[in-house]
């Protein structure tokens, strides 16, 4: 595999561990909103982008319990770039890591891993069951609810918030206009 793998490379990377289709759809998704923002943030660079979405939960299915820390091992193991390294480290800061996202990619990342899954979350209550219709009040609305997917941390998204000096209505906003340009690859 190369230094930096294609973006299937990096799908069988990730398939290589991880075989619960949440967790892989999870990935795609991440992926997809990564490279959504890249097109605005760094063109150039955009395959690198979604293979860091794809890789972020490398190691979360086989290794929870060393989340970010098994990957990073993975990753080195395989001679992968020490910046896509960094960037899957980074999204786990404080809680698994004191890696801080420093990159405006790992600070998507960051902001945009826990969010995907309350956004997905809240979509699939929707009558139309997708993205294509969410509105950001829907949104505000189940993140005030703390039960409410509760695993999706609203600290870390409101963190990410402020990491990119973002308002959280224009990080939530635009999360979902990237989660509706994956419309046409995917069921969300």
């Amino acid at each position: 595999m190369n230094a930096i793998p294609t973006v299937s490379e990096a799908q069988a990377l990730l398939e290589e561990y991880n075989q619960e289709p949440f967790h892989l759809k999870h990935a795609k998704i991440v992926s997809g909103v990564l490279g959504y923002f890249a097109k605005e943030y760094d063109p150039e660079h955009e395959e690198f982008w979604r293979v860091a979405g794809l890789l972020h939960d490398l190691d979360f299915e086989r290794f929870s319990e060393q989340h970010c820390l098994k990957g990073k091992e993975l990753m080195e193991e395989r001679g992968l770039d020490a910046g896509l390294i960094h960037a899957m480290m980074s999204h786990g800061w404080n809680l698994t890591t004191d890696v801080k996202p420093e990159h405006i990619m790992e600070k998507i990342l960051y902001a945009t891993d826990e969010l995907t899954g309350l956004i997905g979350a809240v979509a699939i209550m929707r009558p139309s069951k997708s993205v294509a219709d969410l509105e950001l009040k829907s949104v505000k609305k189940k993140f005030k609810d703390k039960k409410f997917a509760a695993g999706c941390s609203r600290e870390v998204i409101s963190q990410g918030a402020e990491l990119l000096g973002w308002t959280l209505d224009d990080l939530i906003s635009r999360t979902i206009l990237a989660m509706r340009s994956l419309l046409s690859e995917m069921d969300i």
